[in-house]
């Protein structure tokens, strides 16, 4: 693969299934220990995501650590596993668990301890620390510079702190090093984010073809389909999504994904199955919003009142277990609740990290407030990169419309309905009005 002269998370998803992903399936599992952990086996039961080979993996290694607790590289497998487990249920819990084994690693292995340090990099990652994971991740690549797992968290890391070029580097240094899902991924992300979705597609497809295990294709089958969802063609999407439930029926982002094309698609009835099915499984804050907007359209206002009910709910558990996510809040009150408050939580953010999804979220909260003279800058800066984000473009519509710029107002808003005339089932059709009273077509 040539080298990328290009720009993670989603990033978040895809920062922890390459971290932990290969460490969790370096062996193969052991056997459930007999009366282990109730809450693992009470989420097994659920037919939680990781009830398989992760689960019995923890088991494990708690087992072992009982036997011989002086194991460093022992506790900061374990670490590592309670994040991995934390991202798959969306339970918090986890990170206090792994927070309280990576320093007991470091405490029995205080020098050159890699994977203790890469976990505790990926740990930071999850709980939106992000320089706290940049930090973790280059001293563990200062110790072992081929340690290819390291890469991904430090490239998750940049990204999110809006850190363009180093996160380039550090995805090129992860391509180097090792070239397969892990890296293929990212790079298509940041492909992606600088507006080069066809060779994001191509990137993605190279970690299809090589990835094996049912839940990497289930993943690289999602992200394609992620990326026809967010370029109009929610036909094309469904395949997509339908493709990696096949792989990976417990895979529930791609369940959540079909409910919102299946909505994009007029099929409402079964897209509130869907993410009912979805939150009910792993109760991300993403998807209850998307459940919840998706009733508010319908006129369904106390169901969507319940899904930002659990969303608060949820955001608060996190913030209760060291996960600082103000990006989610203040998006959350900028539309659905208190726009002052959301001013001041994104104000944080942007003080934290400079990437484009906060000066997004920044630049919508202040309209929200009435402030379009300090948002459109913040607007023009989020899509700086080139991303072909239909949001984005619609924010930055309004703005200028407040603004009282109606050609440039146009534009965006025809640009935010050509990308996706379905990005959202409130803010669509607010688009299409607001293009129309301005004498636009989409």
């Amino acid at each position: 693969m040539r080298r990328l002269p290009l720009l993670l998370t989603t990033v978040a998803l895809c920062g922890t299934l390459a971290a932990f992903g290969a460490l969790g399936r370096e062996g193969p599992a052991p056997a459930p220990e007999p009366g282990g952990d109730r809450r693992d086996a009470g989420t097994a039961a659920a037919g939680a995501p990781d009830g398989g080979a992760l689960g019995r993996s923890i088991a494990a290694d708690q087992r072992r650590l009982r036997g011989t607790p002086q194991d460093a590289e022992g506790w900061a497998r374990l670490g590592a596993e309670y994040v991995e487990r934390a991202r798959l249920t969306a339970d918090p819990s986890y990170y206090p668990r792994a927070d309280e084994a990576l320093a007991r690693s470091l405490e029995l292995r205080p020098a050159d301890n890699v994977d203790a340090l890469t976990a505790l990099g990926a740990l930071a990652n999850a709980r939106h620390l992000f320089a706290e994971a940049r930090d973790f991740a280059e001293r563990a690549i200062g110790l072992a510079p081929l340690h290819w797992q390291a890469y991904a968290v430090l490239a998750d890391a940049r990204t999110q702190l809006g850190d363009d070029t180093g996160a380039t580097e550090a995805v090129q240094d992860l391509l180097d090093r090792h070239p397969g899902t892990a890296s293929f991924t990212r790079a298509a992300y940041e492909l992606e984010q600088h507006g080069r979705a066809d060779e994001a597609r191509q990137a993605l497809q190279q970690a299809l073809d090589s990835s094996y295990d049912p839940a990497d294709r289930a993943f690289c089958r999602h992200q394609i389909a992620e990326l026809d969802q967010d370029s109009g063609r929610p036909e094309q999407a469904l395949t997509g999504y339908r493709q990696a439930l096949a792989d990976d029926p417990s895979f529930t982002p791609a369940l959540a994904g079909r409910a919102r094309a299946q909505a994009a698609l007029g099929d409402t009835d079964a897209a509130v199955a869907d993410y009912t099915a979805a939150v009910a499984r792993v109760p991300l804050p993403q998807h209850l919003l998307e459940l919840g907007e998706l009733q508010e359209s319908l006129g369904h206002r106390a169901a969507a009142e319940e899904q930002y009910r659990l969303l608060t709910a949820e955001q608060q558990l996190a913030a209760a277990n060291g996960v600082l996510d103000d990006l989610t809040l203040g998006r959350f009150q900028a539309d659905h609740g208190d726009p002052a408050q959301a001013v001041t939580l994104l104000r944080g953010e942007w003080e934290r990290r400079r990437s484009v999804l906060v000066a997004d979220a920044l630049a919508w909260a202040l309209h929200r407030q009435g402030k379009d003279q300090e948002a459109l800058p913040l607007a023009e800066q989020a899509g700086s990169h080139g991303w072909r984000n239909a949001l984005f473009a619609y924010h930055r519509g309004e703005i200028e419309r407040a603004l009282g710029q109606p050609d440039a107002a146009r534009e965006h808003l025809a640009e935010a309905l050509r990308l996706d005339p379905h990005f959202s089932p409130l803010l669509a059709p607010q688009a299409r009005s607001a293009l129309a009273a301005l004498g636009g077509t989409s």
